[in-house]
């Protein structure tokens, strides 16, 4: 009997273990690894070994927390993936199609801008108290109480309201009667010292008014000449009508010199320049004369005159029997030199330029 029970179960548990190894083939067979062997971790490094195996209790931690359905997914193919077994990379554009998309995508946003009406699209021109702003007036809101004041006036007509829009290079803008520079224009005043050449370049490496203003971006032109010796005031600008009519004989823009020469003089040496002194190029008249100082046999006069002749004084001067030692331009029109030093290059106040424009009628 007991020979018979031994030969039973032993023939049970031969038959459960025919029974396991018969589904593990099926499930080897189907691709699918048994149980035991199933990995539930969701790619989480911690939850492995060095070796590479899940850790002790690691898999239904991660089956816990994730489950087998929320873990990442093998890529299909296997090993023809990325570096690591992820997608497959395209393969790389040639030059010649980047170069093709790009020359496509330039010429897209190169395309001029479509105008819009005024309806949809921004008003013409500039806010007044904008444009007397940059121009130097002051504040915006200093610009808007000029306007307030009925100081300010666009082609003639005086400004009543606010938000009036100009346009810059076509308006004629004025404040207290006198015209605002409002489009970029710069205006300067040099106390050129003696030695200095009145060009802006020299071919022969001397000093000239263009060394003051290598700094400038924009090319400015000096309004006038000095000879090298004369010392004094020269403008420089890019305007060049303002420029143009400063310098023309049909507006008479005034220019005042002080001389030093030797006496004693005559008392009718101011008559005999305001008459007109004959020169080989024809007569030169002066406008005004007078004696500013006298220190024995030295005299310092004022010579005031409109025409804009080479060496006008000096030549004058010589041919009346006084040749002078030293001649500085105290005064361009209302531009006076006062105490600026030599050598020194200014910027022209709104107010300066403004009275300049009124001089030639701009």
């Amino acid at each position: 009997m007991r020979s018979s029970g031994r030969n039973s179960g032993s023939g049970g548990s031969r038959n459960h273990r025919g029974a396991g190894n018969s589904r593990d083939d099926k499930q080897k067979r189907a691709g699918r690894p048994r149980p035991e062997e199933r990995r539930y971790d969701v790619g989480g490094s911690s939850d492995r070994t060095g070796s590479g195996k899940p850790a002790s209790g690691g898999g239904r931690g991660a089956a816990a927390r994730g489950g087998a359905k929320g873990g990442p997914k093998a890529p299909a193919g296997g090993k023809g993936g990325g570096p690591r077994g992820g997608r497959p990379q395209p393969p790389a554009r040639p030059r010649e199609l980047d170069a093709q998309i790009e020359e496509r995508n330039r010429a897209r946003h190169s395309k001029p801008q479509v105008k819009l009406s005024k309806t949809f699209g921004e008003q013409e021109g500039e806010r007044l108290q904008k444009v007397l702003a940059r121009a130097g007036m002051g504040s915006r809101r200093a610009c808007e109480e000029l306007i307030e004041q009925r100081r300010v006036e666009v082609n003639g007509k005086i400004v009543t309201e606010q938000g009036l829009r100009v346009d810059p290079e076509k308006d004629e803008v004025k404040v207290d009667g006198l015209t605002v520079a409002t489009q970029s224009y710069l205006f300067f005043a040099l106390n050129k010292p003696a030695g200095v050449v009145s060009t802006m370049e020299d071919p022969d490496g001397r000093q000239c008014l263009g060394d003051y203003v290598t700094n400038r971006e924009t090319r400015l032109f000096h309004v006038g000449r000095l000879d090298t010796e004369t010392e004094g005031i020269i403008l420089l600008t890019n305007h060049g009508e303002l420029a143009h009519r400063l310098t023309h004989p049909k507006y008479g823009v005034r220019k005042t010199y002080l001389a030093a020469i030797q006496g004693p003089i005559r008392r009718d040496l101011g008559k005999e320049l305001k008459n007109g002194i004959p020169l080989e190029d024809g007569y030169a008249r002066a406008d005004h004369f007078r004696v500013v100082e006298n220190v024995g046999k030295n005299y310092l006069v004022e010579v005031s005159l409109h025409e804009g002749r080479k060496h006008i004084v000096r030549r004058m001067l010589a041919e009346a029997g006084y040749p002078v030692d030293k001649l500085v331009r105290t005064s361009f029109g209302p531009i006076a030199l006062g105490d600026q030093k030599s050598g020194w290059l200014r910027r022209l106040t709104n107010t300066e330029v403004g009275m300049l424009m009124h001089e030639v009628g701009l």
